[in-house]
């Protein structure tokens, strides 16, 4: 296979993606190896190197012993083509080895627009998409990722979803894996046994029926699996694997730099936010391990650039000692100290003197709605006086970019809401006016808004997506409201936000739209460059599937959802008062101020947040 790569690779773009023999890459004897897997990423190697999650299974199998896990990503299309042409099937970038001859084929999803790209390279490994097709125990398809949630889209190609946190889930299905490898149990017997673990959800053994209407009538569990799969989380995250030692890729990624993980869940509870609910409860890092892995993930990696990451940073309790035991090192070292999006209510004077040591790159403040009644609404907690104040605080700190981020189409959104969000770019303009330190260097303030995609497992799984005439003339009323010169407007395409909202809630009836999309050359769909929505409405029309019955409908409390079956600890009649909050437009206090009773304190015996 080096032969033919050797003669292909001159003729694709950045032939380093398909090579390997990184620095930190895992080499192992394949004759000490009882169990190997091939960890898949759904996407280009610059994306699935960026990605933490992915860095940290990839360490924690390679710490088992006789197990040997290896990375595959999606080829860039004239990778795809060359590697048709020359018989060249989908290998593991370590070994060389074809993805089809491993024990177990994992995928890591977070995005629904990469299910296309799963199809793809089973095909490209030369295996049967469709699970039943698959018949004996090798290779074994797996998923996980907050994609799995609701797996049922891609029920058919999978034999098993991992529902939750890896670090320990894995181990135990490899773990099991090397049983029945051991035993020659068959498939059927392998993954009956699978489904007693706590977060394994295996879709044949699920028998779903349907009313007349297209709505779900039962979800009925075979063979002994449990009516409730539920997540499996990490409880300690000072005892969890952090890839301290880590690859270091050859060619630049997405996110060039170290990512330090400081703490998992978020004590917020914005009600459209599938990741704040899912992870939950709050687990934090301690300051000095953190410290101490950010300075040997640097040491390490040579890095320059070095992110402080979770779903709410400046939420971290000691963020700023955690800055404050960095900062040195870093200094010394010339690496640069970031934090990505910030909340508008705790953007202090303190923090900011830590990011000022580094360069001053833009900062990124996410306000998502234009009004406080529509904040409200979403529970995002955030008034128009904590922007102000942060950007205050921002603009006589020196800095002269920010980016404002928003959503278009959240429920009960009315026009008023939609202009808000350019008279809060006004704001901005006039805030830097006032309060700026630096005016030579000129404002910029980019508005960015994206149209809102319901997600299971949150207050607003049960509201419709607004119809993509409504949202384009939401964007053409926001875009004709904008007219500072020093802000710019940029806005998402339409097309993928609303396939993204019919996979996002769909159902296993779409696994027959998913192939019919797929084998009308759907491959990357999470590239604009390749997207085609005219491409998929075709296969659902061929298959007799709406798409707008999947993502425009408003669902009852008492509708069986696809992801019933499913449980993440917050429970159901949680979410749904909240839903009925945000009509309301009331708030509910984050979790260190008051317990909300979502469910998730069963979790951590009573006790979710630890500040």
């Amino acid at each position: 296979m080096y032969n033919k790569l050797e003669r292909i690779l001159p003729r694709v773009q950045k032939p380093a993606r398909y090579v390997g023999g990184e620095y930190n890459a895992v080499m192992k004897d394949k004759a000490s190896v009882d169990v190997r897997f091939a960890f898949c990423f759904p996407d280009t190697y610059e994306i699935g190197m960026s990605n933490l999650g992915f860095r940290i299974l990839y360490g924690v199998m390679n710490n088992m012993p006789g197990v040997w896990c290896e990375r595959a990503f999606a080829p860039w299309p004239d990778m795809e083509e060359e590697m048709r042409k020359a018989a060249i099937p989908l290998y593991a970038l370590e070994s060389g080895d074809p993805v089809g001859d491993f024990d177990i084929i994992g995928f890591s999803v977070g995005y629904e627009m990469a299910y296309t790209a799963m199809l793809n390279m089973l095909d490209l490994s030369g295996l049967p998409l469709r699970s039943e097709q698959r018949t004996s125990l090798a290779p074994l398809v797996v998923a996980g990722g907050t994609a799995m949630y609701n797996a049922e889209p891609v029920a058919d190609f999978i034999d098993m979803a991992l529902i939750g946190e890896g670090e320990e889930l894995v181990p135990a299905v490899i773990e099991l894996y090397r049983k029945a490898k051991a035993e020659q149990w068959d498939k059927q017997a392998f993954l009956r046994a699978a489904a007693q673990i706590q977060g394994v959800y295996v879709p044949s053994l699920y028998t779903v029926s349907y009313y007349d209407s297209g709505v779900i009538q039962s979800i009925t569990p075979q063979d002994g699996a449990p009516e409730k799969v539920v997540k499996r989380v990490v409880h300690n995250m000072d005892k969890s694997y952090f890839p301290a030692k880590t690859i270091v890729p050859s060619t630049e990624i997405v996110h060039d730099r170290v990512t330090l993980e400081v703490f998992r869940g978020c004590i917020r509870g914005c009600r459209f936010c599938q990741a704040g609910y899912v992870y939950r409860p709050v687990r934090c890092r301690s300051k000095d391990q953190l410290v101490q892995y950010g300075q040997e993930a640097l040491q390490d990696s040579g890095y320059q650039e070095m992110t402080l990451s979770s779903l709410s940073t400046s939420d971290y309790p000691q963020l700023v000692e955690l800055c404050d035991g960095l900062q040195d090192f870093c200094g010394q070292r010339h690496v640069n100290l970031s934090l990505p999006s910030l909340r508008a209510d705790n953007f202090s004077m303190e923090l900011m003197q830590r990011l000022q040591r580094g360069r001053k790159a833009g900062l990124t403040f996410a306000p998502e709605a234009g009004t406080q009644r529509l904040r409200d609404a979403i529970n995002k907690n955030v008034t128009e006086e904590d922007l102000t104040e942060s950007l205050k605080t921002a603009f006589s700190g020196g800095w002269s970019a920010v980016k404002l981020y928003f959503m278009l189409g959240l429920p009960t959104e009315t026009d008023e809401d939609v202009l808000g969000i350019a008279e809060m770019a006004n704001r901005a303009v006039h805030t830097w006016r006032e309060y700026a330190s630096n005016k030579n260097r000129g404002l910029r303030v980019t508005v960015s808004t994206s149209w809102f995609v319901p997600k299971p497992f949150t207050a607003f799984q049960w509201e419709p997506q607004i119809t993509m005439e409504e949202y384009e003339r939401r964007v053409k009323l926001l875009r004709q409201a904008i007219t500072a010169k020093a802000v710019t407007y940029n806005w998402h395409d339409g097309d993928a936000s609303f396939l993204e909202a019919v996979l996002a809630r769909g159902d296993r009836r779409l696994g027959r739209a998913l192939e019919a999309a797929y084998r009308k050359g759907a491959k990357l769909d999470a590239w604009s460059d390749f997207f085609d929505l005219r491409r998929w409405l075709d296969a659902f029309a061929e298959c007799g599937l709406d798409p707008a019955f999947y993502a425009c409908r408003e669902r009852s409390r008492d509708e069986v959802l696809p992801w019933s079956m499913i449980s993440c600890h917050v429970s159901d009649d949680f979410l749904w008062r909240q839903r009925e909050l945000a009509h309301q437009s009331v708030t509910t206090p984050d979790c260190r101020t008051q317990c909300g009773g979502c469910g998730a304190n069963a979790v951590e015996g009573g006790e979710c947040y630890h500040g």
